[in-house]
C-alpha cells in the first residue's frame, strides 16, 4: 500500500512539474493541449515499458542472440554467453553455414535439432539408421541420428559432429554435451556462462 502512495504522489508531482512548466510559458491553448498530449504519450509509453519491462528484456535477449550481441568472443577465443531472460543460456550458431539458435543443455547427453532445422542445414541421416528412444524431461521421444557437417559457436569450431533430430523438441535446438565435453571447459559465473575452446 505504501509502494502505491508513493508512485501516485511521484506521479501527482511529475503532472505537477510538466503543467507548471507549460503554464509559465504562457503558451496558447492549442499548443498547451498539443504539449500536454505530447507529454501524456511518453508517460503512458514509460508506464507500458515498466509494466511489461520482463516481457521487453525477454524480446531485447532474443533480438541481441539473432545479432549475436548476448554472446561475446573474447581476444584468447573464449566466448561468454549472458543469461537469457527465461533464465537459460540461449546461443546463435552457425550449422553448415546456416544461423541455428541453441539452448545450452548440460543435462542432454547429446546436441539435438528440430527437424525444421535439420533441413534447413542441410544435416546428414543415415537412410537406413532405426531410430532412437531418447529419456527427455518430457517423457521419452523418438529421434533420428544424424551429422553436422560443421558447428560453429564463433572460433569454436566442431566438424563432423554427431546430433540427433525431432520433430517433438518443436523450435527448440539443445546444445548438449557431445558438443560441451569437447571443450578445454566450461563454467557459470554469475548469469555469464564462460565456453573456452
Amino acid at each position: 500500500m505504501a509502494d502505491v502512495a508513493g508512485n501516485l504522489v511521484l506521479l501527482v508531482l511529475m503532472i505537477g512539474l510538466v503543467l507548471s512548466s507549460l503554464l509559465a510559458r504562457r503558451l496558447p491553448m492549442s499548443q498547451m493541449m498539443k504539449m500536454l498530449a505530447a507529454w501524456a504519450l511518453i508517460f503512458l509509453t514509460i508506464f507500458v515499458l515498466f509494466s511489461f519491462r520482463a516481457e521487453v528484456k525477454m524480446v531485447w535477449d532474443r533480438v541481441k542472440a539473432e545479432a549475436g550481441f548476448g554472446t561475446q568472443v573474447q581476444a584468447d577465443g573464449t566466448v561468454r554467453i549472458t543469461k537469457s531472460a527465461d533464465g537459460h543460456f540461449h546461443i546463435l550458431a552457425d550449422v553448415n553455414g546456416h544461423p541455428v539458435e541453441f539452448l545450452v543443455d548440460s543435462g542432454a547427453t547429446t546436441t539435438a535439432l528440430s527437424a525444421a532445422d535439420a533441413a534447413k542445414a542441410g544435416v546428414r541421416t543415415p537412410q537406413l539408421a532405426f531410430p532412437v528412444i531418447v529419456s527427455t524431461a518430457n517423457g521419452q521421444a523418438e529421434m533420428q541420428r544424424g551429422r553436422v557437417d560443421r558447428l560453429a559457436i564463433g572460433p569454436i569450431v566442431r566438424d563432423d559432429l554427431g546430433v540427433l533430430i525431432s520433430d517433438r523438441l518443436g523450435g527448440t535446438n539443445l546444445l548438449g554435451m557431445n558438443f560441451l565435453s569437447t571443450l578445454k571447459g566450461w563454467r557459470i559465473e554469475g548469469d555469464v556462462m564462460i565456453l573456452t575452446p
